[in-house]
């Protein structure tokens, strides 16, 4: 599995990135071991560049989950970059680095994107390190604070490298032919096994054995895949058996073998590979917590059987004594009389000639005899029912041990069944929990697709409202909508010279649904559209416009008698899965399953979340496009999981939920 970018994946990205070039960086979040994400402001809205396990770089299709509170790295990276004016990008030599400009009033600055070593991003300016995310000694430079920024020894780079200046490098190694173009030529793993296809070589002949002629194969078909990756890269995921397990700028021959989806960016195929990865990650996780409770529990069930053994043991021991009474009492009584007389020595010479004595040990009093299959150590001094006594006496002691250690053990028990629990619901969360659908620029406004496939946006506040004028709307191609209601949102239907009356329709009734009429449980009201030249922020004499509000001049194009009511149901947009909120008609027309929504009186601060269990969505999704105010779900048409027919079936809900 691929673990990290390539240097072929960082030129694919460097396209991407041109479209930073003249915007402005907003917010700067860090969190976790390596990752930093740069929140930027471009035309179309806000978006994300985010560096991940300081492995990878790409522009994720949804927003990752971010701290609220700012690390003392993303603070300082504020400071000194926000608001500040983004240059161009670009990818240092053939490395696995990416260096993008930023300007602001006291100076120029370079943030650098470091994807080998471990990973970094720095911040340098004038040459001088400002802050870096690792701090780091290495044998020819330093990364931290103050310090000169040094660029890294660059490697060598294949793609401006001649023909015999590739054959004289790849003649200086002693490994074999994809060893050899991995990492003497570098070129990577990935693209070191795809050139040798392309070239027809075998991978493993040594690399003094490789013939001119197959080198210089190697060499066209490495500028092949470049030349592919530099007149316009073909984001390629490759799965098998449904499961994504590469992918890469350009088709690879390599995988021959596997189904092929094109993505639009190679950020997109990134952002689906990784979570992959992550999914995997959260089923080969373990808790450290557990592992350690688990060892744990494992060394108090073995003491608890052993002390269960050794009390066991000496109420055998004790036991077996009345059953050799005679014998028993005679060699106490023996030993104890010729104790008093003998030197150790002779005790210890004449006691082991006794057929049934394991040891003595004079200096302890005690000597072994053997009953049966036991060896049972006596004091010699003591007579049979006193050395009985003692043997039970420590059974029970060894007993009171097990009961104490096996009450220790269900404590241990009870708290690894609580954080096994715990973990599993955790791990069952991850790889359950609903993923947000693809996020499009529109989607900072409110917004539907009309019956007809038109986009038409709408303001969620007074400086959206202004923006959503000033920025989207085309006098030469759009239309102005708006409620007859004071505050309601602006509302544009792009490409609305060519609409027709029912989108006309649509984009008025979502201009009032999306107004104070849905707050003030209206059940219908009116709203207009006029054409963009209609529509103006100068004001009459003596007038004032304030933010958020426009002056309308000439015939105002009337819309009556529209329901305030707004259905919620699940579309494709560009290929991708997207829940859109919009007209009644408009949902009933063009979804197969969906709800349909109406202002209540009720309140129900749940609703958002149980339409987003509908969905399979995050609750954000769906409180993002529902109207201001309390609403109650009135009806859902959804098709039978296992109907025989394709027929919708249609619920009404009894107890109405509101907000």
């Amino acid at each position: 599995m691929k673990k990290e970018m390539s240097s072929f994946d960082v030129s694919s990205l460097i396209t991407e990135l041109a479209e930073f070039e003249g915007a402005h960086l907003d917010k700067i979040y860090q969190w976790g071991a390596g990752n930093v994400l740069f929140r930027i402001n471009t035309k179309n809205g806000k978006v994300d560049l985010y560096f991940k396990d300081r492995k990878w770089l790409y522009i994720p299709q949804v927003h990752p989950d971010i701290p609220t509170t700012p690390t003392s790295f993303a603070t300082f990276l504020r400071k000194y970059l926000d608001n500040a004016r983004v240059g161009k990008a670009y990818q240092a030599g053939f490395d696995r680095m990416v260096i993008l400009e930023a300007f602001k009033s006291d100076g120029d600055y370079k943030i650098i994107f470091e994807m080998f070593g471990g990973g970094n991003v720095l911040v340098v300016k004038d040459g001088k390190i400002v802050n870096c995310l690792v701090q780091k000694n290495f044998r020819d430079r330093t990364t931290r604070p103050g310090e000169d920024y040094i660029m890294p020894k660059p490697r060598f780079d294949p793609l401006t490298s001649t023909e015999e200046e590739f054959k004289t490098v790849f003649r200086t190694s002693e490994s074999d032919t994809v060893r050899t173009l991995a990492t003497v030529n570098n070129l990577g793993g990935q693209y070191a096994e795809e050139v040798c296809k392309r070239a027809g070589c075998e991978k493993s002949v040594p690399a003094t054995e490789v013939t001119d002629i197959a080198i210089s194969e190697m060499y066209k078909a490495m500028k092949s895949i470049a030349e592919q990756i530099s007149k316009g890269s073909e984001p390629t995921l490759f799965r098998k058996d449904g499961e994504i397990v590469d992918l890469a700028p350009v088709n690879l021959t390599i995988h021959d073998d596997c189904e092929i989806e094109r993505t639009t960016t190679i950020s997109e195929a990134i952002s689906k590979y990784l979570e992959k990865l992550e999914k995997e990650s959260i089923k080969e996780f373990v808790d450290p917590e557990i592992e350690k409770l688990k060892k744990r529990v494992s060394k108090q069930q073995e003491t608890v059987e052993q002390y269960r053994q050794r009390s066991e043991m000496l109420k055998a021991q004790a036991d077996s004594l009345y059953t050799e009474y005679q014998k028993v009492t005679e060699l106490l009584a023996v030993l104890d009389e010729q104790s008093k007389k003998l030197s150790w020595e002779k005790l210890t010479e004449g006691a082991l000639k006794i057929p049934y004595v394991d040891y003595i040990e004079p200096s302890k009093n005690e000597v072994a005899m053997k009953i049966g299959y036991l060896s049972v150590a006596l004091d010699y001094t003591k007579g049979i029912d006193a050395n009985a006594s003692d043997l039970y006496a420590k059974g029970k002691k060894e007993s009171e041990k097990a009961d104490n250690a096996e009450k220790a053990l269900k404590d241990s028990l009870a708290e690894l069944e609580k954080r096994q629990k715990g973990f599993e619901k955790m791990k069952m969360h991850e790889l359950t929990k609903a993923k947000p659908t693809k996020k499009f620029w529109f989607e900072v406004y409110k917004w539907f697709i009309t019956s007809q496939g038109k986009l038409v946006i709408a303001g969620r506040d007074t400086r959206s409202n202004d923006s959503i004028v000033k920025k989207h709307m085309k006098e030469d191609n759009d239309i102005y909508a708006h409620a007859d209601i004071h505050g309601a949102p602006s509302v544009i239907l792009k490409d609305g010279l060519k609409a027709t009356p029912e989108e006309y329709r649509e984009a008025c009734w979502f201009a009032l649904s999306q107004s104070k009429a849905w707050m003030a449980g209206s059940s219908e009201g009116g709203a207009f559209w006029v054409y963009p030249d209609q529509v103006s922020k100068t004001p009459n004499a003596g007038e004032f416009v304030p933010k958020g509000a426009f002056i309308i001049r000439g015939k105002r194009n009337y819309e009556h008698h529209l329901p305030v009511e707004m259905g919620i149901g699940e579309i494709t947009y560009q290929n991708e899965r997207k829940i859109m909120c919009a007209p009644t008609t408009v949902i009933e027309k063009g979804c197969e399953k969906y709800i349909i929504i109406r202002p209540s009186k009720e309140k129900n601060m749940r609703i958002s979340g149980e339409i987003a269990k509908m969905f399979e969505v995050p609750e954000e999704e769906i409180s993002r496009i529902i109207p201001p105010g309390s609403l109650e779900v009135v009806r859902k048409v959804w098709p039978e999981p296992d109907s025989e027919d394709d027929e919708k079936t249609e619920k009404t809900f009894s107890e109405p939920v509101s907000e």
